[in-house]
């Protein structure tokens, strides 16, 4: 048997994962999108040169103004307007760049969204099964709040301000000396060097956050959703102390966080103050000596507190980046889980067909050492109804999952209308599926969207002829809501049968070529079964029907029935015939009739002849 394939993405490290995000940037195709790309970037360039000049006519001003001689009132007015003017065109172009750039952030975010939405549902149920819905959930959230703070605050706050850095250091030497371009240089240095260390320290303990904070909701969201039970044994308190525990656990890591975010904030106040009082100092000597104007003071100044005051924020900038590349990282890993069940390139579409079915000498393990099917072969013939018996774990319900493709086999082959259904596209083989679960499980919506998902461009008429297939049409009208009634989460607010007469019309609505029962009638009673077995023979008749059966009286008209004991089939053929040979077909039979006898109609069996695999 094969093992199943390893799909662990390994990590990505930040430049990977800036990568993965800049073709999301500059879409192939888009001529609209890189438009505004370089749309933004240059009202970037224009707002950032206005940004570094208003100091420059700040101190033409300051000058005119205290040389102490009489000056030209025109010249300052012209000053002020230029300055004025700068000020505002800063403003402006910034405000132009986030107009022209909010388009492209918010479809970086919707085109990564749904490509990692589509791509969770084409992973195979073995992924599904392992996940943590919960976890699963935050991590998608905060990847999403991760791309569009990197976009927001690294292209337009971290890189403008490096670049506003160089250009102020060059105008400070240009003006005065090297020496002052040395001091900003090595000060803000210090400061982005003592914020990057730190900050890599500091990660752990927001590493650590995030885990017990995705912890906690998955608890939170496993427990909710599974009410029922948490009620049935009176687990409320177990609930709550698991629930607490996780939060103890998240409430410690951020105690953490937050005291090294003061030693941090402390250590760049220090480096700040430093380069302040050093810069401040020179400028106010080179007044005194006369090198340099009272203007030239002010510009150093200005030049300053347009500096620090950005590199405040940077910290916190620099900070939250981290943790949105982390987050960014956990979102494309699950991109990069490969698919374990994938269509061949320029795989066709499913052949038309009758819907004829043939298992050939299939062999499957979910696990190595764990086999489950070892070398069923069998045939439904279009028109024809198959039912799969047998007890629990025999492989019953594996044979469907193998069947919808869900997994692969292991070996042999599983072929609709001659096509192995490896060949063909998976949508194909789907559509021409149609399942009725023993486990129904609907959607948080009205029961008419819920019958309707079976063909959702079906029209009313149709949603309410499957409901009367299904006889559920007089129990939907007897509803205050009719068939807007919401049926709450997974269904909760409708009983066992009800849901499973609302996956019974939803399945007719599909109208597929292949039918196939999943102990479909095992929550109804047994006159509303007797009625929907009725009305699936209706629906069905001319159709390849697969049923995997709980109550035997239900498949006696059966075509063909299969007994599955470990993987195999020890029995075949039609209900009278079984019985007569007296095997372990006519040994069920017998039990389950002393069972309902006693009084358990319906009741399972002794061998635990319920769902399987």
């Amino acid at each position: 048997m094969q093992p199943a394939p390893d799909t662990r993405p390994a990590a990505k490290g930040d430049w990977s994962t800036i990568r993965t995000l800049m073709p999301y940037l500059w879409p192939v195709g888009q001529t609209a999108i890189r438009a505004r790309v370089v749309a933004a970037v240059l009202c970037l360039v224009v707002a950032k040169l206005a940004t570094v000049y208003v100091p420059i006519l700040y101190k033409d001003a300051v000058d005119l103004i205290s040389d102490g001689t009489d000056f030209a009132i025109t010249a300052l007015i012209s000053i002020v307007i230029g300055y004025g003017l700068l000020r505002v065109a800063q403003q402006a172009f910034g405000e132009f760049r986030e107009f022209f750039f909010a388009r492209v952030a918010q479809r970086a975010i919707r085109t990564v969204a749904l490509k990692t939405f589509r791509h969770l549902h084409a992973l195979s149920l073995r992924f599904h099964l392992d996940r943590q819905t919960g976890g699963l959930s935050r991590a998608i959230e905060r990847g999403v709040k991760g791309i569009e703070f990197l976009l927001s605050f690294m292209l337009f706050s971290i890189l403008p301000t490096l670049i506003e850095i160089a250009m102020v250091c060059g105008i400070l030497w240009y003006f005065f000396d090297v020496w002052y371009a040395v001091v900003t240089f090595v000060t803000i240095g210090g400061y982005i060097g003592f914020t990057m260390v730190v900050t890599e320290w500091r990660l752990k303990f927001r590493r650590r956050m995030n885990e017990q904070d995705q912890s906690a909701n998955t608890r939170a969201i496993d427990s909710l959703l599974n009410f029922e039970t948490v009620k049935y044994f009176g687990n409320e308190q177990h609930e709550a102390d698991r629930y607490d525990g996780a939060l103890r656990r998240y409430e410690d890591a951020a105690v953490a966080s937050r005291s090294s975010l003061s030693l941090l904030n402390v250590g760049q106040g220090f480096i700040i103050a430093g380069g302040l009082i050093a810069l401040m100092a020179m400028a106010g000597y080179g007044v005194k000596s006369g090198a340099m104007t009272v203007g030239d003071f002010v510009m150093v100044n200005t030049y300053l507190i347009q500096l620090f005051l950005p590199l405040n924020f940077l910290g916190f900038v620099y900070r939250e980046m981290k943790q949105s590349l982390a987050d960014m990282e956990a979102m494309f890993r699950l991109l990069d889980v490969a698919r374990e069940i994938a269509d061949r390139s320029e795989a066709p579409a499913l052949s038309a067909g009758r819907g004829r079915v043939e298992f050939d000498d299939v062999r499957f393990a979910y696990r190595e050492d764990r086999p489950i099917l070892q070398g069923i072969s069998f045939a439904v013939e279009p028109g024809q109804t198959v039912a799969i018996v047998g007890p629990s774990g025999a492989g019953k319900s594996t044979i469907s999952r193998l069947l919808f493709r869900f997994y692969d086999v292991s070996d042999g082959a599983v072929r609709i209308d001659g096509d192995d259904i490896r060949d063909v596209t998976q949508q194909s083989v789907r559509a021409a599926l149609g399942i009725v679960p023993q486990d129904t499980v609907l959607f948080n919506d009205t029961i008419y969207y819920n019958i309707a998902y079976g063909r959702p461009e079906a029209p009313p008429s149709e949603v309410e002829a499957a409901a009367r297939h299904a006889s559920i049409h007089d129990f939907i009208m007897s509803l205050p809501d009719g068939y807007q009634t919401s049926v709450g989460e997974r269904g909760l607010k409708l009983s066992g049968g009800e849901k499973q007469r609302v996956a019974i019309a939803r399945t007719i609505l599909k109208d597929p070529r292949i039918y196939v029962f999943d102990e479909a009638t095992s929550a109804l009673d047994s006159h509303t079964e007797q009625a929907i077995q009725e009305s699936l023979r209706e629906v069905s008749r001319g159709r390849t029907t697969l049923v995997i059966a709980h109550r035997l009286s239900t498949i006696v008209d059966a075509d063909q029935i299969l007994v599955l004991e470990a993987g195999r089939i020890v029995e075949r053929g039609r209900h009278a015939a079984l019985l007569a040979r007296g095997g372990t077909y006519a040994a069920m039979w017998r039990r389950q009739q002393e069972s309902r006898d006693a009084g358990g109609e319906g009741a399972e069996p002794a061998d635990g002849v319920v769902a399987a695999v």
